[in-house]
């Protein structure tokens, strides 16, 4: 019997070798012969960038909603009676729900596959967001902001494995640098396009959730209908099933049927071992607190952009959400980086013989550590007036050229050092990230309001520096490290 999730409950369910019992011989499992067409890896390349552009605006659907509703909070704060400092909530307890979500729907990914484990949560996603514009009371926006953020985590946290499942790895760095442009893209988007709804007067702050759920639904519909599943283990299943079926041939099996699920292993494999891993290897730790410290100030921007641009400067929601568009440019510049060092790590790779250099990945890290370290100084002290506003336009823009290459580095870093406990490596960095992009945006308000934009922003500035050498000391220690390291591979 093997145990898996549906709906929530476990149940058992007997597997087509259980009911026709037969010895598995290892000459009929079923595996990709070399020119397989339903193997993943062997798919048309537009076909997959087709799939991947679907994968990539699932994840944009999840991180919009993080931010979408971030123009309205003082909007929010009159209606519900609640202050502006409390209204911040509807942003962080979306947040807190990327620590929880991962939890249930990345094993469900490792079950029934990527489809299953996306899209009822996205579908969930958009039922909660219209639960946030209809809303009548503080519990209510913000409980369903949580179970938006909670749903919302799904194609976050599973469409990079996805991308993996169908992207080698001397390709999969461009598609993840694409994708991550919507992932880290979307808190940037998001309040142009809620300042921009607030602006027309027959619009309130309910159409932030109203938008974001019509967003939701086309992308759920677009995907329900041409998204194909791509976990090579189902598709191998299905394989083995049909090929029974075909010539009515019990001995074809694949043992993915008979993967087994439990609570046990959900609270070992996917919530111990990141905490574990957190806590006991140098490398998690090291690396975790800084593409999540980076991730947090991402989310700070939310409410410190507003304060800068609409407060100081007195422009409107509109045109004081604009600099969030430096700040996408940002991201997407550093695209190209992230790019280039993709054929740079190729190439070292095959002098290496193929193996993976972990160290190859950091370049790009190294050089966002200083611009976003740049960013933050010169955000911080040209933000207010007398000063330009171009000047704080384009500190935005160093800061999301920083981030997006710190970012995507970590978790690039991460996957080639610890290998089959890639994932544990990468879900403590979720777990640690959304946490503090919980609880940063928070702060920002209260911070401001004693010290001022410089002096604030200075600070996390200065913690930015103080971080700053993390990228160069992997860069030359990391292989001594990966040899202190009790899950690294030998040979990674």
């Amino acid at each position: 019997m093997i145990h898996i999730w549906p709906k929530g409950s476990l149940i058992n369910v007997q597997t087509q070798a259980e009911k026709d019992p037969a010895p598995l011989d290892p000459a009929y499992l079923v595996k990709w012969d070399e020119e397989d067409v339903l193997n993943p890896q062997n798919w048309n390349p537009r076909y997959k960038w087709w799939v991947t552009f679907q994968l990539g605006m699932l994840a944009l659907a999840g991180s919009l909603g993080s931010s979408i509703t971030t123009p309205a909070d003082d909007t929010i704060a009159k209606y519900t009676g609640v202050s502006s400092e409390v209204a911040v909530l509807d942003v962080s307890l979306y947040i807190l729900g990327f620590v929880f979500g991962p939890i249930i729907w990345a094993p469900l990914s490792e079950i029934w596959g990527r489809r299953v484990s996306i899209l009822p949560a996205v579908f969930c996603l958009a039922l909660f967001s219209i639960g946030t514009g209809v809303s009548t009371n503080t519990a209510s926006v913000f409980i369903t902001r949580f179970f938006a953020g909670f749903f919302g985590s799904a194609p976050i946290s599973n469409v990079t494995a996805a991308l993996g499942d169908i992207w080698s790895k001397e390709t999969r760095g461009t598609a993840v640098s694409l994708y991550a442009v919507a992932v880290n893209g979307g808190p940037a988007l998001g309040p142009v396009i809620g300042a921009a709804l607030l602006l027309n007067p027959n619009m309130g702050w309910r159409w932030t959730a109203y938008i974001h759920a019509i967003w939701v639904f086309v992308i759920f519909t677009l995907t329900f209908f041409c998204l194909p599943e791509v976990y090579p283990l189902v598709l191998l299943k299905r394989k083995a099933q049909r090929l029974r079926k075909e010539t009515n041939d019990p001995r074809f099996y694949h043992p993915h049927e008979h993967l087994k699920l439990d609570v046990k292993s959900v609270l070992t494999k996917q919530l111990a071992r990141p905490l574990i891993m957190l806590c006991t290897e140098p490398i998690v730790t090291c690396i975790a607190f800084y593409a999540a410290f980076a991730y947090g100030v991402m989310y700070l921007t939310l409410e410190v952009f507003p304060i800068a641009f609409q407060q100081s400067r007195g422009w409107n929601r509109l045109v004081g959400s604009l600099p969030f568009l430096a700040l996408l440019i940002g991201v997407i510049s550093s695209v190209g980086l992230n790019i280039w060092n993709q054929h740079r790590y190729n190439r070292i790779s095959r002098e290496a013989n193929g193996k993976a250099v972990p160290e190859a990945r950091l370049m790009p890290m190294a050089f966002g550590a200083v611009f976003f370290v740049v960013g933050l100084f010169w955000f911080a002290w040209t933000a207010e007036p007398p000063h330009h506003w171009i000047l704080p336009c384009l500190a935005a823009g160093f800061l999301g050229f920083g981030f997006n290459c710190i970012f995507q580095q970590c978790l690039n870093f991460l996957i080639d050092v610890y290998k089959i406990y890639a994932a544990s490596s990468t879900a403590a960095v979720t777990f640690l990230r959304s946490l503090l992009a919980a609880g940063l945006p928070l702060a920002a308000k209260p911070m401001i309001k004693a010290l001022g934009i410089g002096p604030a922003v200075s600070i996390v500035g200065a913690v930015a520096a103080v971080l700053l050498p993390v990228p160069f000391l992997f860069m030359r220690y990391g292989p001594k490290l990966r040899g202190l390291s009790k899950l690294a591979p030998e040979d990674s």
